[in-house]
């Protein structure tokens, strides 16, 4: 898995986002979040959903039974860098509640089924996480480290 995501990832920054953007009928970004334990900076595509300027991932890590690290990186540090390929924006990462994540679990599960897959698969409840694009001073994506 960890191949195929560097490879993925390569593919979409050196074309800027020609390949790589689209996957399983979906688009695709990268997400960057800073390692809650090493403080580096760590890069992986996902399938996004959208909500006018706001992102929509999904922590399904294919149904196993713990948490992506990209998911655990950003609830220590909710700032982040998304790119498409259209923009490069930092943003601000929220879980969301219960009640949220009822309302977008259905249109979760219409954009690819397999997520619906991936939760038969595991007892954690798999996060549907909101990126927020921020604009305020100091948190401009040329300023958050790569």
């Amino acid at each position: 898995m960890r191949r195929l995501s560097r490879l993925h990832r390569g593919l979409f920054r050196r074309t800027g986002g020609i390949v790589g953007r689209r996957l399983v009928d979906n688009d695709m970004l990268l997400l960057t979040t800073t390692g809650h334990r090493t403080g580096r900076a760590h890069t992986v595509p996902l399938l996004y959903l959208g909500d006018g300027r706001r992102f929509v991932v999904i922590a399904s890590y294919g149904g196993r039974s713990h948490h992506p690290t990209w998911y655990l990186n950003l609830v220590a540090d909710p700032l982040v860098k998304v790119q498409t390929r259209d923009e490069t924006v930092v943003a601000r990462a929220t879980t969301a509640t219960p009640e949220l994540r009822a309302q977008w679990w259905p249109k979760v599960v219409d954009a690819y089924a397999g997520y619906s897959t991936y939760q038969s698969r595991t007892k954690r409840e798999i996060p549907v996480v909101f990126l927020d694009p921020v604009e305020t001073a100091g948190e401009s994506a040329a300023e958050f480290g790569t």
